[in-house]
């Protein structure tokens, strides 16, 4: 057990950064523990949070955004829970600060690593809904992601540069895109792809480089996007 001055310290943190009291403080405990730190670890939690925060996102979404249909409605739930996203509130939130984890993962700076933070808030929210329902979970889903859902760009701007310029250029009856791989470079465990993307009837063209080819085709889209005149990017 940890001491209760370290307990106390634990539970004035969560209050006062999720505006939330456990009654449970075994909960909060176990949402804070990595599996390297022993046995009572939050990977349960975290699987049951994962759910809450889905759920309470999705809900939030369908009602602030009314004329969105379930393409957009999933676009934008994705980018609100996505690993980074989590990981980026956590870091704000303080949480690696008040992590338990084993001595390697503490030494290899896990406190820090983004994919413990996103999981471990998952294991918070699971431990909150566990604590005192569902609704009360949801509450402070709204608290922690309240300024990111005011923030949310367009559902449309949401979607992959490969769907955009092929929307975009159906709509103006353009012919769609043509993409040849040109060029494959490297090691087989670090190949580097290299993807032209064509629209023969305007005469354009934008090659684009990654570590994949489906990555070098996003870029090379992104880059052909830019050079639509504007009475094909317009709508």
């Amino acid at each position: 057990m940890i001491p209760q001055r370290k307990a106390d310290e634990l539970l004035e943190w969560v209050e006062r950064s999720f505006g939330y009291v456990f009654t449970r403080p075994e909960l909060c405990e176990a949402a804070l523990t990595h599996r390297s730190a022993g046995a009572h670890h939050n990977e349960r939690l975290e699987f049951l949070g994962d759910s809450v925060l889905n759920c309470s996102v999705a809900r939030l979404l369908f009602d602030a955004h009314s004329q969105a249909d379930e393409g957009a409605l999933s676009r934008l739930r994705a980018t609100l829970v996505s690993g980074e996203t989590l990981a980026q509130i956590a870091t704000q939130l303080g949480l690696g600060e008040h992590l338990r984890l084993g001595p390697g993962e503490l030494k290899s700076g896990g406190f820090r690593r983004a994919s413990i933070l996103a999981d471990t808030l998952e294991a918070i929210l699971g431990a909150m809904f566990l604590d005192s329902g569902f609704d009360a979970a949801a509450a402070v889903v709204g608290r922690i992601m309240g300024e990111r859902m005011a923030a949310l760009p367009a559902a449309d701007l949401l979607k992959d540069p490969k769907t955009r310029l092929q929307e975009t250029l159906q709509a103006h009856g353009v012919t769609l895109p043509v993409y040849t791989l040109t060029a494959v470079a490297g090691d087989a465990h670090a190949q580097s792809f290299t993807v032209t993307c064509e629209v023969p009837i305007l005469g354009l063209a934008a090659v684009g480089e990654g570590g994949s080819r489906r990555r070098a085709e996003q870029l090379a889209a992104t880059k052909l996007l830019e050079l639509l005149p504007p009475e094909v990017s317009n709508p």
